[in-house]
């Protein structure tokens, strides 16, 4: 996280103010040297047990960012076409690409066979004949697991629970077997392993290892049907701190937890994205003007929800943090942006100083889901990225210019 050196809140050994000056506000700022300890936190928990760290790439896909873990040894887990394509341009090895995604399209099946992916995570009968078709018909044999959902319910965001009997995701607990018997009978399919993946932003171990030991039986009875399981993908999922009073497990917890319910001969296969660059990733802004309306302090910055919407979306908490710290009195203040919705805020009652017209905020542990899920809503150009290494600064996406808005339209 950040730290206060003095007045002066610092990444690493830059301070966020010289960041500002340098390259204008508002701007996504990361840490390189804390996505580093990030993953290689899951590469010491894997320890000696074969296995794969496949970075979840839909909770930020920077090419930069994406060329760095490659280069540290991760995989990649996709959920589209174009999150394949983002990752073979970062060179990320193929055969280290896992794909999922409910609603895979022919073209982008086609477009994963023959780029030679890692394996498909299967999540619906009607998929499975799908990619048997194609890759008779291009002549490329495919991989698979089945997406199990275990019907577990984590303790979480509803709207990223994945795993809870009644989602869109995943086959059917009851109907596991069933689906893999199914699979078994097709000539073009390989038949991998097994994939589950519960939900996001969990803080308990104990629906992990409960996903974990319903799986396992469907394994056995899979296995007992003549069916080698060589993979466990137990997804992704581990939550970070985004309030002080939050404690999340480490890897190494998650991990050696999963470790006993599985055969030491089974390879493993971890798809962490917020665990990784969340607090890896801080969002940059100015204040533009200050009000005080009806009793309630504002502080109106120049980033709005649609560079950073999980706060309207999921009423997702960040915390926020003045550049410069001063002695002035804090004040019970919304954080909020440009756009013209109620909605657009990035943190409601927080006690912060009364920041002074063209001050700077830090909204933090925005690396997942950010610049990610930000779009050009009011007509306002997507955000610059920087990547901070030690005393240095690097610009890893330019900031749009308002005739980039038009860049697409015919």
């Amino acid at each position: 996280m950040p730290q206060f050196e003095g007045n002066d809140l610092y990444i690493e050994q830059v301070k966020l103010s010289d960041i500002a000056k340098k390259y204008k506000t508002s701007t996504y700022v990361y840490s390189k040297s804390k996505i580093v300890t990030n993953f290689e936190n899951y590469k010491k928990a894997l320890g000696s047990r074969e296995g794969l760290i496949c970075f979840a790439c839909k909770t930020n896909s920077n090419g930069t960012i994406l060329k760095l873990l490659a280069k540290l040894g991760a995989g990649a887990d996709t959920t589209s076409g174009g999150e394949i394509y983002r990752c073979l341009k970062a060179d990320f090895d193929p055969s280290k690409i896992v794909y999922a995604g409910v609603g895979k399209t022919a073209e982008e099946i086609e477009y994963a066979l023959k780029s030679r992916i890692f394996m498909f995570n299967v999540e619906s009968f009607e998929e499975l004949d799908a990619i048997d078709k194609i890759a008779a018909k291009i002549k490329i044999k495919a991989k698979i697991a089945f997406r199990i959902n275990p019907h577990v319910d984590p303790d979480t965001h509803s709207y990223i629970i994945t795993g809870k009997k009644g989602t869109k995701f995943g086959i059917p607990y009851e109907e596991a077997v069933k689906a893999y018997l199914a699979a078994k009978q097709k000539k073009n399919i390989e038949i991998l392993g097994i994939h589950s993946h519960i939900g996001s932003q969990i803080l308990d171990i104990d629906s992990f290892r409960l996903a974990a030991q319903k799986i396992k039986k469907i394994v056995n009875i899979v296995e007992k049907n003549g069916i080698k399981l060589e993979y466990v993908n137990f997804g992704g999922g581990l939550g970070v701190e985004y309030k002080k009073d939050q404690k999340a497990p480490s890897p190494k917890q998650l991990i050696s937890e999963l470790f006993p319910v599985f055969d030491e001969n089974k390879k493993f296969i971890f798809e962490p994205g917020r665990s990784i660059i969340a607090n890896a990733g801080h969002l940059l802004v100015k204040v533009i003007y200050r009000k005080i309306s009806g009793g309630k302090s504002f502080l109106i910055t120049d980033a709005g929800m649609n560079d950073l919407i999980r706060p309207t979306l999921y009423e997702a908490y960040h915390e926020i943090l003045p550049v410069k710290m001063t002695n002035d009195k804090k004040v019970k203040t919304d954080v909020v942006g440009p756009i013209c919705e109620s909605g657009d805020f990035m943190g409601k009652d927080r006690m912060l100083p009364f920041v002074e017209q063209g001050g700077y905020l830090l909204i933090t542990c925005a690396g997942a889901y950010g610049f990610a899920m930000s779009s050009e809503y009011n007509s306002r150009p997507l955000l610059a990225e920087v990547l901070v290494n030690g005393d240095k600064t690097m610009l890893i996406r330019k900031r749009a210019k308002y005739e980039d808005l038009l860049l697409n339209e015919v």
